[in-house]
């Protein structure tokens, strides 16, 4: 029998991992994933100790390097790694740092006072998990050098020579046995959250190079004005609700709350919170802080100065709209929820910024009353819209599809009643509605067609959006509600397929989807229940035989397999024009199809991106494709 080789289990089988095979067998512990995320997720470890030695005071400069063939080069101008010997390794301090696992100096207090990098990890990581690494550490008017491959120490710490500076340099190549799917670096993922740190980190220098083709692209951040810079960046072209930056830099039991907010007339938020630099996009205790000081604040004023009409109320969801801020805390000793560094759990940081914030505020009312008064009416317009929509939000929950006549005629649902293997797919016009309902599997897929382009719910409140029957019919079908009813346990389809025709009009309403599910329904895309179908642009026939291509260049492949034939071309200019058969054989058959699953790398800097290609503001978005033209193709003139 097959299970008899399981039988035997005693002491031999138990493996111990030593040095650094733990994170080369299990490398999704230490860094998430091994995918793109995981992969520049190397460089931030590397670069986190280069910040943690500016925000101790010894770094001004730190710099990034794309070199040729991938190779990452992180370089400071801090005191330089340690490189004497360790008392219980008996090897340099250097050799330790990157070859041992919870080794740092971020442990005995002394040397940082703050520090993104709490596990001691980081630098062993990048290490383990690297091709090579190769260190040099200037210190002591001398320069020290060490190189590892895999994570193997190849030399011992040597001196190389003479230095009149201080500071350290890594240079590391990822591991392409580890980094299966790629190890090519995106030169604006590293740009923006360069940028982000130099705003978060005030008065210190940081440069981004990508020296990987002939043309140099550098990037230099210095913001002399920190988090209220970053501000006025995420508010650039908005019209101003309050044109003062209201600021907070307070520090209380050793922990420092730096807070930047400004008002703008949009109806989105942006409110960003870091702990050391850490992004916490789940927020936590800093957070709620924020929230609770503000809403008071504002409350209070407009309570004491008769600003609200009877059985008026403004709410915690009201003192958003319109806000940008950013959250910045510094503590010695944070408590995040997991590896993953996402939520804050401190109990005592939630009272600090509320009142460090919350003195700040009731300050700058007094000492402001008309910008105070428009902040207040903002919120309140807010507020009569926030009613609005508790109404206009009764229009989208049903028990089932017949509760609605006009909506269960648009709903072709299906059979299955097992979320986790029910298919929603979202299609484009009633003509390819109609041949998707003919030739889908009725069993487990449901078709939901929608009429002309979906409305922009970036540029409107939600009553608005609320208002329009293709919004309330995707809210209907999916079954969730949105805002803060959503309840993602509701949800009728684990795999929601935007299906749109391949052109250029068929790319916007796929984009005006992912607007939608991106403000309403986010957690939908963190699930991974997002997908778009890529339906294909031709259908070539040479005889018998029959060929779907997706591009203009799989098209002249088929070509080239017949030289002395002409293929018979077709090319589809919408999922009108297949019959139920082609479209059930190309796009929607699960054995067949190609579907791209919706991912949420970065919600802030989606946030950032959506705004700037579907918000209000013209300028930022008419400069984005001026600079990036020249990557459009498959448009159709």
């Amino acid at each position: 029998m097959e299970e008899k080789k399981y039988e035997h289990y005693d002491a031999q089988n138990i493996q111990i991992l030593e040095g650094l095979e733990a994170v080369r067998k299990r490398p999704g512990m230490y860094i998430g994933t091994t995918g793109p995320a995981g992969l520049h997720h190397l460089v931030w470890e590397i670069v986190d100790n280069s910040i943690d030695e500016a925000l101790a005071g010894f770094a001004k400069h730190i710099e990034v390097e794309i070199l040729k063939d991938n190779i990452i080069s992180v370089t400071d101008d801090g005191r330089g790694m340690p490189v004497d010997i360790h008392p219980k390794t008996g090897r340099s301090a250097l050799e330790t740092i990157f070859t041992v696992l919870h080794a740092g100096g971020k442990f005995d207090g002394n040397s940082y006072k703050v520090s993104g990098g709490l596990h001691g990890v980081g630098a062993s990581v990048v290490n383990a998990l690297s091709e090579w690494l190769e260190v040099t550490v200037s210190r002591n008017g001398k320069q020290y050098y060490q190189r590892y491959e895999r994570g193997k120490v190849m030399c011992d710490v040597t001196e190389s020579g003479v230095s009149e500076h201080t500071g350290s340099r890594v240079v590391f190549k990822a591991d392409p046995l580890m980094f299966v799917e790629t190890t090519t670096y995106s030169y604006e993922i590293l740009r923006d959250r360069i940028q982000q740190l130099a705003f978060l980190n005030k008065g210190i220098k940081l440069t981004i190079k990508d020296s990987r083709n002939e043309e140099v692209v550098e990037n230099v951040y210095y913001y002399e004005g920190g988090i209220r810079q970053y501000v006025e960046y995420l508010n650039n072209g908005k019209k101003l609700v309050s044109p003062k930056i209201i600021y907070c830099d307070d520090e209380k039991d050793n922990i420092q709350v730096e807070i930047a907010l400004q008002y703008n007339d949009t109806y989105s938020s942006l409110i960003y919170s870091f702990t050391n630099n850490i992004h916490t996009h789940e927020g936590g205790t800093h957070e709620e802080g924020f929230r609770l000081a503000l809403t008071r604040c504002i409350k209070n004023y407009a309570n004491a100065n008769n600003l609200l009409k009877k059985d008026e109320e403004i709410t915690n969801e009201d003192v958003r709209e319109g806000l940008v801020a950013i959250i910045s805390i510094k503590h010695p000793n944070p408590q995040f929820e997991g590896q993953t560094k996402t939520k804050l759990g401190n109990t005592e940081v939630r009272a600090i910024v509320s009142q460090c914030l919350g003195e700040v505020l009731d300050r700058h009312f007094l000492e402001n009353p008309n910008e105070a008064k428009a902040i207040i009416e903002k919120c309140l317009l807010a507020s009569r819209a926030r009613v609005a929509a508790r109404r206009a939000r009764e229009a989208t929950r049903r028990k089932s599809p017949l509760d609605n006549l006009l909506f269960a005629s648009k709903l072709a649902d299906c059979r299955c009643k097992d979320p986790s293997k029910s298919e929603l797919y979202i299609v484009e016009g009633d003509s390819a509605g109609g041949s998707a309902k003919s030739g889908r599997e009725s069993e487990y897929q449901a078709i939901l067609p929608l009429r002309g382009k979906v409305l922009n719910v970036q540029k409107v409140r939600l009553e608005r959006a609320l208002s329009n029957n293709e919004i309330v019919s995707l809210i209907q079908a999916i079954g969730t509600g949105i805002g803060e009813e959503f309840d993602i346990s509701k949800a009728r389809y684990h795999k929601i397929v935007i299906m749109t025709d391949a052109d250029v009009d068929g790319e916007h309403i796929c984009i005006l989807l992912l607007t939608f599910f991106f403000r309403f329904m986010p957690e939908l895309i963190e699930k991974g229940y997002i997908y778009v179908a890529k339906p294909p642009l031709y259908k070539a026939q040479v005889g018998k035989v029959v060929r779907y291509a997706y591009s203009d260049e799989e098209l002249e492949a088929f070509k080239k397999e017949f030289p002395e034939r002409k293929p018979d071309v077709q090319r589809y200019k919408g999922l009108g024009e297949m019959d139920p058969e082609q479209l059930w054989e190309t796009t929607m058959d699960p054995a067949l199809r190609t579907l791209v699953q919706v991912h949420l790398q970065d919600a802030m800097i989606a946030g950032q991106t959506f705004e700037m290609l579907m918000g209000e503001d013209v300028d930022p978005r008419k400069n984005f494709i001026q600079e990036n033209a020249h990557y459009a193709n498959n448009l159709d003139i």
